[in-house]
């Protein structure tokens, strides 16, 4: 089953705090959840996986990622990734994501994916794929929109005094404050999600 996702997210960044973290593949790797870099090959390829709980079980796919095309003048990330897990189901996506500026403090984030899946997980159909999708880009988008806002806060220039004036202060350095990462993603959530909208549909929401 083949499903084409076109998304766009906004980043709570400038385009060059944002390239900075799409870019960088082991930074961009835990943006997803339940998502890892294991190792990496060379400058454009990795192994990698994904973890997704359904309740008290796991569903760990381990795969491989090539970097097709990183242009630093488009801000174009261009990546195949490719994976399997035990029971026989496996995966392919190939993305195409790049940044568009707005001001020096936001952009966008556009993606364009083309994903095959085969196995027992092909059998939930589009529609649920589509779901899953959706829930899963939601949380990455917000991941890395907060990894760009702390690149960027770190960026910022300091302020340098005017010639013939003293030099202000060095402002306090920041806390160093913990990795960003996504949370692991656990599919509990989306069926129940997906039951209330059923039955949002079927019966008529309640105002």
């Amino acid at each position: 089953m083949e499903v084409v996702l076109d998304k766009q997210y906004p980043v709570s960044a400038g385009v060059d705090a944002a390239w900075t973290v799409l870019a960088n593949m082991n930074e961009l790797a835990t943006c997803m959840p339940g998502a890892q870099i294991t190792s990496e090959i060379d400058a454009t390829h990795f192994t990698g996986s994904v973890r997704v709980k359904v309740g008290p079980a796991v569903a760990a796919f381990a795969g491989t990622i090539e970097i097709l095309a990183l242009d630093p003048a488009t801000r174009t990330l261009k990546m195949m990734g490719k994976g399997a897990d035990k029971g026989g189901s496996s995966a392919s996506m190939e993305l195409t994501a790049n940044l568009v500026a707005i001001d020096a403090n936001s952009c966008t984030l556009v993606g364009h994916a083309e994903v095959i899946v085969n196995g027992k997980f092909a059998q939930f159909g589009g529609r649920m794929m589509g779901s899953v999708s959706d829930m899963i880009l939601g949380q990455f988008a917000v991941v890395f929109s907060q990894k760009a806002a702390v690149v960027q806060a770190a960026l910022a220039p300091v302020a340098s005094a005017a010639p013939g004036e003293s030099a202000a202060p060095a402002a306090t350095a920041p806390a160093p404050q913990a990795p960003v990462v996504a949370q692991e993603f656990n599919a509990l959530g989306l069926v129940w999600a997906l039951v209330k909208d059923f039955f949002a549909k079927l019966f008529g929401s309640k105002r």
